[in-house]
């Protein structure tokens, strides 16, 4: 992401402005454009700012699945995760690592029994039960990953 400002509607492209690129243009199977309609609208700058408050990215192209979180064993699952749950892209991130062989805390139990998911389930935070998380993968290696995160 550059820092820099923008001729078009938005005025000015920092982390905000970047969001926008994680929005599909059109759904599958629908025909409206929805990069047309944000374009196009005189409240452009307003939807921007909302569609930062509907998902969070985790960037799983590199992952230390122990030592962590200076330095140790890396792996490369070669993945981007986005969310609107912090649960589930939590969860989703532990079966990850627990696809790769973690740490004994992080293999232990059942991934919505670990301390941290636990209490924010509890506290509301997130999805609840797991069984309530959808994976869509985009391509066939994405696919692949996720049949094998389903059986944690």
């Amino acid at each position: 992401m550059l820092l820099k400002t923008h001729r078009f509607g938005t005025h000015f492209t920092m982390s905000l402005k970047n969001s926008v690129g994680l929005i599909a243009k059109q759904l599958p199977k629908s025909l409206y454009n929805y990069m047309a309609g944000l374009h196009s609208s005189p409240f452009q700058r307003l939807m921007i700012a909302e569609i930062n408050g509907f998902y969070i990215v985790m960037d799983a192209e590199k992952a230390f699945i122990k030592g962590g979180p200076e330095r140790g064993e890396i792996v490369k699952p070669a993945l981007i995760l986005a969310s609107k749950d912090r649960v589930a892209i939590d969860a989703v991130g532990v079966a990850i690592l627990r696809l790769y062989g973690s740490t004994r805390e992080v293999m232990k139990g059942k991934i919505f029994e670990l301390e941290q998911i636990k209490r924010a389930v509890e506290l509301g935070v997130g999805v609840n039960p797991p069984e309530k998380i959808g994976l869509i993968p985009l391509d066939g290696f994405s696919q692949k990953i996720s049949e094998k995160i389903k059986t944690f």
